[in-house]
Protein backbone atom coordinates (compact mmCIF):
# COMPACT_ATOMS: atom_id res chain seq x y z
CA UNK A 1 0.00 0.00 0.00
CA UNK A 2 1.77 3.37 -1.26
CA UNK A 3 1.58 6.43 1.32
CA UNK A 4 -1.45 8.33 -0.38
CA UNK A 5 -3.02 4.91 -0.13
CA UNK A 6 -2.56 4.80 3.68
CA UNK A 7 -2.98 8.64 4.60
CA UNK A 8 -6.71 8.38 2.81
CA UNK A 9 -7.32 4.93 4.90
CA UNK A 10 -6.71 6.63 8.03
CA UNK A 11 -8.79 9.75 7.47
CA UNK A 12 -11.34 7.40 6.66
CA UNK A 13 -11.37 5.82 9.45
CA UNK A 14 -11.18 9.06 11.60
CA UNK A 15 -14.06 10.56 10.16
CA UNK A 16 -16.23 7.56 9.51
CA UNK A 17 -15.58 7.77 13.92
CA UNK A 18 -16.89 11.03 13.87
CA UNK A 19 -20.10 10.07 11.72
CA UNK A 20 -20.90 7.45 13.98
CA UNK A 21 -20.60 8.87 17.07
CA UNK A 22 -21.95 12.48 16.16
CA UNK A 23 -19.74 14.20 17.37
CA UNK A 24 -16.90 16.40 16.64
CA UNK A 25 -13.04 16.14 18.16
CA UNK A 26 -12.38 19.21 15.55
CA UNK A 27 -8.83 20.72 14.85
CA UNK A 28 -6.69 19.96 18.32
CA UNK A 29 -9.81 19.05 20.80
CA UNK A 30 -12.44 18.19 21.11
CA UNK A 31 -15.10 21.18 20.69
CA UNK A 32 -19.21 22.34 20.75
CA UNK A 33 -19.85 21.91 16.69
CA UNK A 34 -22.32 25.55 17.33
CA UNK A 35 -19.51 27.19 18.39
CA UNK A 36 -17.39 26.43 16.20
CA UNK A 37 -19.98 27.07 13.19
CA UNK A 38 -20.77 30.78 14.74
CA UNK A 39 -16.88 31.77 14.97
CA UNK A 40 -16.59 30.55 11.12
CA UNK A 41 -19.55 32.52 9.50
CA UNK A 42 -22.69 30.60 9.78
CA UNK A 43 -25.80 32.36 11.49
CA UNK A 44 -27.50 31.31 13.82
CA UNK A 45 -31.02 30.73 11.99
CA UNK A 46 -28.55 28.52 9.84
CA UNK A 47 -27.28 26.19 13.25
CA UNK A 48 -30.83 26.30 14.25
CA UNK A 49 -32.43 24.92 11.43
CA UNK A 50 -29.43 22.27 10.44
CA UNK A 51 -28.15 21.49 14.09
CA UNK A 52 -27.99 17.57 12.95
CA UNK A 53 -25.69 17.89 9.91
CA UNK A 54 -23.46 20.65 11.70
CA UNK A 55 -19.90 18.28 13.06
CA UNK A 56 -17.89 21.18 13.34
CA UNK A 57 -15.56 20.41 10.93
CA UNK A 58 -15.39 23.50 8.71
CA UNK A 59 -13.09 26.40 8.61
CA UNK A 60 -15.42 28.80 7.12
CA UNK A 61 -18.87 28.87 4.86
CA UNK A 62 -17.63 28.29 1.28
CA UNK A 63 -22.07 28.92 0.38
CA UNK A 64 -21.36 32.79 1.75
CA UNK A 65 -19.07 33.31 -0.99
CA UNK A 66 -20.27 31.49 -3.58
CA UNK A 67 -22.98 33.69 -4.93
CA UNK A 68 -25.33 30.48 -5.97
CA UNK A 69 -28.37 31.01 -7.94
CA UNK A 70 -31.96 29.44 -8.29
CA UNK A 71 -31.19 26.53 -10.83
CA UNK A 72 -28.10 26.25 -10.60
CA UNK A 73 -25.97 22.94 -9.93
CA UNK A 74 -23.26 22.97 -7.17
CA UNK A 75 -20.88 19.90 -6.33
CA UNK A 76 -19.49 19.74 -2.72
CA UNK A 77 -15.87 18.20 -2.19
CA UNK A 78 -15.91 16.05 0.99
CA UNK A 79 -19.63 16.61 1.79
CA UNK A 80 -19.28 15.54 5.35
CA UNK A 81 -22.88 15.37 7.42
CA UNK A 82 -24.19 17.75 4.41
CA UNK A 83 -24.24 20.84 6.05
CA UNK A 84 -22.96 22.97 2.96
CA UNK A 85 -25.66 20.76 0.51
CA UNK A 86 -28.14 21.86 2.69
CA UNK A 87 -27.64 25.48 2.80
CA UNK A 88 -26.76 25.59 -1.11
CA UNK A 89 -29.71 23.52 -1.92
CA UNK A 90 -32.21 26.13 -0.40
CA UNK A 91 -30.33 28.60 -2.15
CA UNK A 92 -30.68 26.82 -6.15
CA UNK A 93 -34.71 25.61 -5.67
CA UNK A 94 -36.07 23.10 -6.73
CA UNK A 95 -34.83 23.49 -9.87
CA UNK A 96 -31.43 23.25 -8.94
CA UNK A 97 -29.59 20.77 -7.84
CA UNK A 98 -26.40 19.57 -5.03
CA UNK A 99 -24.33 16.78 -5.10
CA UNK A 100 -22.23 15.80 -2.36
CA UNK A 101 -19.10 13.78 -2.75
CA UNK A 102 -17.72 11.93 0.33
CA UNK A 103 -15.15 8.78 0.75
CA UNK A 104 -16.18 7.97 4.01
CA UNK A 105 -19.25 5.63 3.87
CA UNK A 106 -20.24 5.92 7.17
CA UNK A 107 -20.43 10.19 6.43
CA UNK A 108 -22.38 9.20 2.96
CA UNK A 109 -24.91 7.30 5.27
CA UNK A 110 -25.09 9.80 7.65
CA UNK A 111 -25.54 12.82 5.51
CA UNK A 112 -28.70 10.60 3.51
CA UNK A 113 -30.13 10.31 7.47
CA UNK A 114 -29.90 14.11 7.59
CA UNK A 115 -31.75 14.45 3.86
CA UNK A 116 -34.55 12.32 4.90
CA UNK A 117 -35.15 13.86 8.31
CA UNK A 118 -34.57 17.34 6.67
CA UNK A 119 -36.79 16.48 3.70
CA UNK A 120 -34.00 17.73 0.88
CA UNK A 121 -34.90 16.52 -2.09
CA UNK A 122 -32.59 18.40 -4.23
CA UNK A 123 -29.42 16.98 -2.72
CA UNK A 124 -27.31 13.63 -3.53
CA UNK A 125 -25.01 12.03 -2.45
CA UNK A 126 -22.35 10.22 -3.71
CA UNK A 127 -19.20 7.75 -2.38
CA UNK A 128 -16.04 8.84 -4.12
CA UNK A 129 -12.80 9.93 -4.11
CA UNK A 130 -12.49 13.68 -4.50
CA UNK A 131 -9.33 13.07 -6.60
CA UNK A 132 -11.20 10.87 -8.99
CA UNK A 133 -14.65 12.44 -9.16
CA UNK A 134 -17.19 10.14 -10.23
CA UNK A 135 -18.91 13.36 -12.23
CA UNK A 136 -19.44 13.78 -15.68
CA UNK A 137 -17.01 16.63 -17.47
CA UNK A 138 -18.61 20.11 -17.91
CA UNK A 139 -21.47 19.22 -15.78
CA UNK A 140 -21.66 21.80 -12.61
CA UNK A 141 -22.04 25.15 -12.03
CA UNK A 142 -20.52 25.98 -8.98
CA UNK A 143 -17.83 23.61 -7.16
CA UNK A 144 -18.37 24.33 -2.75
CA UNK A 145 -15.84 22.84 0.06
CA UNK A 146 -14.92 23.39 3.31
CA UNK A 147 -11.39 22.27 5.10
CA UNK A 148 -11.06 18.92 2.95
CA UNK A 149 -8.46 19.81 -0.35
CA UNK A 150 -6.34 20.18 2.83
CA UNK A 151 -6.85 16.24 3.85
CA UNK A 152 -5.92 15.27 0.03
CA UNK A 153 -2.54 13.68 -0.44
CA UNK A 154 -2.98 15.08 -4.27
CA UNK A 155 -4.11 18.41 -4.36
CA UNK A 156 -2.71 18.95 -7.58
CA UNK A 157 -5.49 16.18 -8.92
CA UNK A 158 -8.22 17.55 -6.75
CA UNK A 159 -8.20 20.65 -8.59
CA UNK A 160 -7.62 19.32 -12.31
CA UNK A 161 -10.58 17.09 -11.20
CA UNK A 162 -12.76 19.91 -10.41
CA UNK A 163 -11.55 21.65 -13.24
CA UNK A 164 -12.68 19.24 -15.60
CA UNK A 165 -15.77 19.10 -14.38
CA UNK A 166 -16.77 22.33 -14.08
CA UNK A 167 -18.74 24.37 -16.73
CA UNK A 168 -17.39 27.06 -18.93
CA UNK A 169 -17.74 30.20 -16.93
CA UNK A 170 -18.06 27.77 -13.93
CA UNK A 171 -16.49 28.68 -10.32
CA UNK A 172 -15.23 27.24 -7.31
CA UNK A 173 -15.57 28.71 -3.20
CA UNK A 174 -13.56 26.91 -1.42
CA UNK A 175 -12.78 27.48 2.63
CA UNK A 176 -9.68 25.61 3.85
CA UNK A 177 -6.38 25.32 5.54
CA UNK A 178 -2.78 26.76 4.62
CA UNK A 179 0.47 27.67 5.76
CA UNK A 180 2.34 30.50 5.60
CA UNK A 181 5.35 29.44 6.86
CA UNK A 182 6.87 25.69 7.85
CA UNK A 183 5.40 23.18 10.23
CA UNK A 184 8.59 21.67 12.74
CA UNK A 185 8.45 17.71 11.44
CA UNK A 186 7.19 16.54 14.58
CA UNK A 187 3.92 18.32 13.35
CA UNK A 188 3.98 17.38 10.18
CA UNK A 189 4.61 13.86 10.53
CA UNK A 190 1.97 13.60 12.88
CA UNK A 191 -1.16 11.58 12.14
CA UNK A 192 -3.30 13.22 14.11
CA UNK A 193 -2.05 16.71 13.07
CA UNK A 194 -3.08 15.33 9.69
CA UNK A 195 -6.66 14.49 10.35
CA UNK A 196 -7.08 17.41 12.06
CA UNK A 197 -6.46 19.42 9.07
CA UNK A 198 -3.35 20.66 9.92
CA UNK A 199 -0.10 18.46 8.34
CA UNK A 200 -1.58 18.20 5.53
CA UNK A 201 -1.74 22.02 4.41
CA UNK A 202 0.78 23.41 2.24
CA UNK A 203 2.06 26.76 1.57
CA UNK A 204 -0.79 29.68 0.71
CA UNK A 205 1.40 30.75 -2.26
CA UNK A 206 1.68 26.85 -3.40
CA UNK A 207 -2.11 26.41 -2.63
CA UNK A 208 -2.92 29.28 -5.30
CA UNK A 209 -0.10 28.23 -8.07
CA UNK A 210 -1.66 24.66 -7.91
CA UNK A 211 -5.68 26.05 -8.51
CA UNK A 212 -3.69 28.39 -12.12
CA UNK A 213 -1.87 25.46 -13.04
CA UNK A 214 -5.04 23.25 -13.42
CA UNK A 215 -6.53 26.12 -15.15
CA UNK A 216 -8.31 28.37 -13.12
CA UNK A 217 -8.45 32.01 -13.32
CA UNK A 218 -9.55 35.42 -11.69
CA UNK A 219 -8.39 33.68 -8.18
CA UNK A 220 -9.39 35.86 -5.26
CA UNK A 221 -8.90 35.55 -1.29
CA UNK A 222 -12.17 36.51 0.07
CA UNK A 223 -11.28 36.21 3.82
CA UNK A 224 -8.50 35.13 6.11
CA UNK A 225 -7.63 34.53 9.14
CA UNK A 226 -5.42 33.10 11.89
CA UNK A 227 -6.12 29.65 12.58
CA UNK A 228 -3.70 29.52 15.79
CA UNK A 229 -6.75 27.78 18.13
CA UNK A 230 -5.44 24.46 16.45
CA UNK A 231 -2.64 24.47 18.51
CA UNK A 232 -4.79 25.18 21.36
CA UNK A 233 -4.35 21.40 22.63
CA UNK A 234 -1.21 19.35 23.33
CA UNK A 235 -2.98 16.41 23.08
CA UNK A 236 -1.76 15.38 18.91
CA UNK A 237 -0.34 12.05 19.85
CA UNK A 238 -2.25 9.33 20.79
CA UNK A 239 0.54 7.64 22.99
CA UNK A 240 -0.09 10.75 25.14
CA UNK A 241 2.87 12.71 24.59
CA UNK A 242 2.86 16.02 23.68
CA UNK A 243 4.93 18.58 21.60
CA UNK A 244 7.15 21.53 23.00
CA UNK A 245 7.12 24.93 21.72
CA UNK A 246 3.59 24.60 19.80
CA UNK A 247 2.86 28.61 20.48
CA UNK A 248 5.77 29.75 18.09
CA UNK A 249 3.95 27.65 15.21
CA UNK A 250 -0.20 28.68 15.70
CA UNK A 251 0.17 31.85 13.22
CA UNK A 252 1.47 29.75 10.54
CA UNK A 253 -2.21 28.11 10.00
CA UNK A 254 -4.68 30.09 8.44
CA UNK A 255 -8.03 29.51 7.01
CA UNK A 256 -8.62 31.24 3.96
CA UNK A 257 -11.98 31.75 1.62
CA UNK A 258 -11.41 32.04 -1.95
CA UNK A 259 -13.29 32.16 -5.36
CA UNK A 260 -11.53 30.95 -8.34
CA UNK A 261 -13.07 30.92 -12.00
CA UNK A 262 -12.84 28.46 -15.42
Amino acid sequence: MDTNTKIKKIVQKNYGTIALSKTSCCSAGCCNPGDVASKIGYSANEMNELDSANLGLGCGNPNAIASLKQGEIVLDLGSGAGIDCFLAAKKVGQHGKVIGVDMTPEMIALAKENAKRLRVNNVEFILGDIEHLPVDDNSVDVIISNCVINLAPDKERVFKEAYRVLKRGGRMAISDIVLEGTLPPHIKESIDAYVSCIAGAIKKSEYIALLHKAGFSNVEIVKEYGYGNLFASNEYNNDGTSYDGQEQYKEIVKSISLVAWK
